[in-house]
This record gives C-alpha cells, structure tokens and sequence, in this order.
C-alpha cells in the first residue's frame, strides 16, 4: 500500500501533546469520532488503544479513517490525514502507550490500564494528507 509522507511543515505535530481526533464508520453509517494520543514512524500513523473497545472493533470492520490533527498553540493550524489501517498488532503496544504517555502525560508508564486489558498498536497509512495553516 502506497503511503503519502506528512509534510515537513506539519512533522512537528507529532512532536508536541497534540491530539488526534479519529473518525471511524460505525455498522449503522453513522461517524465515531474519538480524541487519540499518536505518533509518526516516518510512513505510518501510529495510535493505541484496547482490545474490545469501539474503535478497535470499528477500525477492524472497516479500516478506512480519516485523522485530523490540531496545533495546541494555533488551532487554525492542522493536518487532516485520510487514510487505511495498514496494520494492527499487539506486539510493540505496551512500550508505545507507554512513550505516548511520556509526551502527553510526562509519566514514565501509562497509568490508566485497566486488569486483564490488551494493548493494540494501529499503523495507519495515510493516503490522502491536507496540511492548513493561516
């Protein structure tokens, strides 16, 4: 899957406590749309969450999303990211909540993990990027 890269001007997003705000389809058509932490592997967008939970089930059952990223220091300044999840997988996940939790909460290890709970790491591929700034 070809992927597009997120442009130079907007990189600095997935540095700072930005978060993403992702839209996935629900079964009835309607739009789910859920603040996420992310991050940027230099091809994928990252994000995190638990096995079970809505969007894991929803990006599972139709892996076309669409991600819109705000600048915490200018809002008018964003990147919309349309893409597929490429991969899911738990491997990686527990240390990636956890460096996700280093940037958005400064805290060493995620602290809201909940017993019995599993971690998923999604790689998203962006398709389609539209960076805006004013």
């Amino acid at each position: 899957m070809a992927t597009t890269p997120i442009p130079p001007s907007h990189l600095d997003l997935f540095q700072k406590k930005a978060f993403a705000y992702l839209a996935t389809h629900l079964p009835d058509e309607a739009i789910l749309v859920n603040p996420v932490w992310c991050d940027y592997d230099g091809t994928h967008v990252l994000i995190n969450s638990a096995q079970g939970r809505v969007k894991d089930r929803m990006m599972r059952r139709y892996p076309t999303v669409t991600l819109c990223i705000a600048d915490p220091d200018n809002p008018y300044r964003y990147l919309e990211i349309r893409g597929r999840v490429a991969a899911i997988t738990t491997d990686g996940a527990e240390a990636h909540i956890d460096r996700l939790a280093q940037r958005y909460l400064g805290q060493e290890t995620y602290p809201f993990r909940q017993p019995g709970e599993v971690r998923v790491l999604y790689r998203i591929a962006p398709e389609k990027v539209l960076p805006f700034a004013t």
